[in-house]
């Protein structure tokens, strides 16, 4: 059976998606853009704080997944479970620590290699997997990339100010070294967890790779390519050109007003800030001061507006080059993040502002243009997606399922539940998210060491663990069959 699906797999993508192969027998491309950290508050996801437009408008020529999941909510697992098409436990890959995948798993194939073992350019810019900064190839992987992968630079601060602090940081932890000067101070050291300097776009990073992205799309124009371009904002600390802030005049600015945990939600569920507290202007310990909540607040919107117009950029400069009909545009984020919500600053939970991140598909010939869908849907689901789009095979090994059909019909039967874990002082959270709730689990061995169970129709925000509560015993208990019996084996196919 699977020999007959792989055979007629390129025939179906054609019929189901006739666009995708161009009159000149041209394959698509596949224009791969990534933003780290991004929660999916965006306009096209309704919501109107953040200006979004570039964003928004792909929206509209693609297909936004409103529930779309990351399985481990730090970069690096999170990044390899996409690319890799594996979850966190098959790939021993839970943190942003650990070595190399290749070391555990050789032979495995990822997105990008498919692409590239199949005739395609396979390229990557910024961030893709992680580790792109100092140790640029400590977890880069070169079999998946046709030449070797680009990363602008610096990295962190531009205004007098920043620099000299983190130059004070430097010389307080190494006191027996020299601190660096000019742009090696980014590498090296943190300092402000925000910056506005007066500069143009394409003086900080996420400029640079927009300019280095129109420049690669110049020279692919005549093959087919896979091109990854991965942004590192809005990731602390929060820096973008001054006119971005603009756009966010302080006296507007609504900061989280759940900045607590939720009632009832055990320690191992909550993080100590670890790394914002790396900047100087976080407190060691306690909750962050009203006006650092306010500035980063602010930062975080716009540095989501500054990569919005990088986006753009990109886009235009797809269509300048009659590139965009023959394209298939993927956006997503690695997993999202706090802003204080749930008494957090950052990611590495397993709530649902850790897990849930924005996913926009744009593919030739899809049936639901300008369609959202409220489908539960995966980051491991990304892979089998764009080899079916291109008629390629897929592994047998991935853990996902094409969303193709969604792109046809955003109300088609789907998955009922979505996987994300984390891990924290030896136990392992695993969590599962289904229509209406999300359940999760501690664990050390077999051994539950602490549950939570949130219900987001009446608690949206995630305020109360209700796994206590005597009136949810049935429903706790339900949830935890279900996981038990799904976590090795999830449930991928319809209803």
């Amino acid at each position: 059976m699977n020999f007959f699906k792989q055979l007629l797999r390129p025939l179906l993508a054609t019929l189901v998606f006739p666009a995708l192969i161009s009159t000149a027998g041209v394959r698509p491309n596949i224009l791969f853009i990534a933003a780290d950290d991004l929660r999916p508050q965006l306009g096209c996801y309704g919501f109107n704080k953040i200006i979004s437009p570039n964003i928004d408008s792909l929206a509209r020529d693609g297909m936004v997944f409103e529930r779309a999941y990351c399985q481990a909510a730090v970069c690096r697992a999170s990044r390899l479970s996409l690319l890799t098409g594996l979850r966190p436990d098959a790939t021993g890959i839970h943190t942003n620590g650990g070595a190399h995948f290749r070391k555990r798993l050789p032979d495995l194939v990822t997105l990008p290699q498919q692409f590239k073992n199949n005739g395609y350019h396979s390229q990557s810019l910024g961030k893709i997997f992680h580790g792109a900064f100092f140790v640029r190839s400590q977890w880069n992987d070169v079999k998946s990339w046709s030449v070797p992968s680009w990363w602008p630079g610096p990295r962190y601060y531009y205004t007098p100010e920043g620099i000299e602090a983190a130059r004070k940081v430097f010389a307080r932890k190494r006191p027996n070294k020299k601190a660096p000067v000019g742009d090696w101070v980014n590498h090296f050291v943190l300092g402000p967890a925000s910056e506005a300097p007066e500069v143009e776009d394409n003086v900080l990073y996420d400029g640079q790779l927009a300019d280095k992205a129109i420049e690669t799309l110049r020279e692919l124009r005549s093959k087919a390519f896979f091109l990854a371009v991965g942004f590192i904002r809005p990731h602390l600390p929060f820096i973008a050109p001054k006119k971005y802030w603009d756009m966010y005049p302080a006296d507007g600015i609504m900061v989280a007003d759940n900045q607590h945990p939720p009632k009832g939600a055990p320690k191992l569920a909550l993080t100590g800030w670890n790394h914002p507290r790396t900047y100087t202007d976080f407190p060691d310990k306690g909750p962050a001061p009203d006006d650092l909540v306010h500035r980063l607040t602010r930062g975080y919107a716009a540095c989501v507006t500054y990569v919005d117009a990088q986006v753009g950029r990109i886009l235009k400069e797809l269509d300048r080059l009659g590139l965009r009909e023959n394209t298939i545009v993927v956006f997503w984020g690695d997993h999202g993040y706090h802003l204080g919500e749930n008494g957090i600053w950052g990611k590495a939970t397993n709530f649902e502002l850790s897990a849930r991140v924005p996913l926009i598909i744009s593919a030739p010939g899809m049936k639901a243009k300008g369609r959202p869908t409220r489908a539960l849907v995966e980051l491991v689901d990304v892979y089998p997606t764009l080899c079916e789009l291109t008629g390629l095979s897929s592994p047998g090994s991935l853990a996902g399922k094409s969303m193709v059909p969604l792109l046809n019909d955003p109300d088609a039967p789907w998955k009922q539940m979505a996987f994300t874990q984390y891990p924290r002082d030896g136990a392992m959270g695993r969590s599962m998210r289904t229509e209406r709730f999300r359940f999760t689990q501690w664990a050390t061995g077999k051994k539950i060491v602490a549950e939570e169970l949130y219900y987001y129709e009446t608690d949206p925000a995630g305020n109360v663990n209700l796994a206590s509560d005597k009136n949810h015993a049935k429903l706790v208990e339900k949830l935890r069959t279900q996981l038990k019996a799904t976590w090795n084996h999830p449930v991928t196919s319809s209803p």
